[in-house]
């Protein structure tokens, strides 16, 4: 009997072509997209993702393929798990990362469980990313594609997790995947990629997403000697290490915001020499395989697309070998030993 697979469809190019390839692997493959809050259908023009428009690709998509389509609604997980945590975080000051957050909680969580109670042997994605066996484990390994590598934004998952998942794209770069879905004539094949946090309107930003959900707060904005040079209307919004909004002062040199303090309602700027760090602090540590020892060699990135920097892991703290920009509160920072994702953490 052949492998149930079920693959997640968000619309785009990735995930269809990698439905394709279950098919042509001779699986019994089903489609599933995941209704996860009501977008409005024109987000789908801005870059976005989860409008009822990308339902409708991946359903036809599923239709060119043969294969069944379904519509899990997860939009009271998404809620609470995503949106709300991503409210809470701004309102405590922090930057939260909502796709790793949907990743752990949604995808990779209430997804694989229903996929696994329904009876499907794998979970397919559209991941820039590959699982490999490896000495004693499964590893999650950087994507082919350098450029588009996204086994940071999936540095949360474990064993479980990958010995039940499937990213076939991982192996392709972005070139020969829309080279495939053309050759297919697959509807997505000239769709443009995703960017966007996805619940958040090209339009209004997160500042119109927040506005009705938290009571902002005025801020001075300090110096890192205590001069006080202006001030911001919702300091939950500025993210550490951000120019844009930051007092500046003719030719002087640029100002940054390198720290925000919503207790005293202060948001302190200095140079960008005052956002350089060489170490990051971190919590909810965890690992794919093993914790690493504290003398050994990592490679430590701070973003989805963050040059990798030499560091070591030490208790709860990256002590990098070089000195980086400081990574705002609520960012994943992940660990690899080479190609190998080690784990993340988020930064304090």
């Amino acid at each position: 009997m052949s492998k149930r697979v079920l693959v997640a469809m968000s619309g785009g190019v990735d995930s269809s072509v990698a439905a394709a390839i279950a098919v042509d692997a001779g699986y019994e493959v089903s489609g599933v997209t995941l209704k996860l809050y009501d977008a409005p259908i024109s987000r789908s023009s801005s870059g976005g993702c989860c409008s009822a428009s990308d339902t409708d690709d991946a359903r036809r998509v599923a239709r060119q393929l043969g294969i069944d389509h379904h519509v899990f609604n997860f939009s009271e997980r998404f809620a609470a798990d995503v949106m709300d945590a991503y409210v809470q975080a701004h309102a405590e000051g922090r930057t939260p990362n909502p796709c790793i957050e949907c990743n752990r909680h949604v995808k990779f969580a209430a997804l694989a469980d229903r996929a696994r109670r329904l009876g499907f042997d794998l979970l397919v994605t559209g991941h820039h990313a590959r699982v490999a066996e490896l000495d004693g484990h499964l590893g999650l390994l950087r994507g082919l594609d350098a450029t588009k590598d996204q086994s940071y934004v999936l540095s949360m998952l474990d064993q479980g997790g990958l010995s039940r998942l499937w990213l076939p794209v991982g192996e392709m770069t972005k070139d020969q995947v829309r080279a495939r879905a053309s050759e297919l004539g697959l509807a997505t094949a000239g769709k443009p990629d995703s960017l966007d946090t996805c619940f958040v309107t090209a339009a209004g930003g997160r500042e119109q997403f927040l506005a009705s959900r938290i009571r902002t707060t005025p801020a001075r904005v300090v110096t890192t000697s205590g001069e006080e040079v202006g001030s911001v209307p919702a300091a939950e919004l500025v993210t550490v290490g951000q120019r844009r909004g930051m007092p500046q002062v003719g030719n002087a040199q640029r100002r940054y915001a390198i720290s925000v303090d919503l207790s005293r309602g202060e948001v302190i700027v200095g140079s960008e020499s005052d956002l350089t760090v060489t170490s990051t602090t971190v919590e909810n540590l965890s690992f794919l395989w093993r914790r690493p020892g504290p003398e050994e060699l990592l490679q430590a990135q701070m973003s989805a697309h963050g040059r990798p920097i030499p560091a070591r892991l030490q208790a709860d703290t990256v002590v990098a070998l070089e000195p980086h920009r400081r990574v705002a509160p609520g960012q994943t920072v992940a660990l690899y030993r080479n190609e190998e994702v080690i784990g993340s953490g988020v930064a304090v």
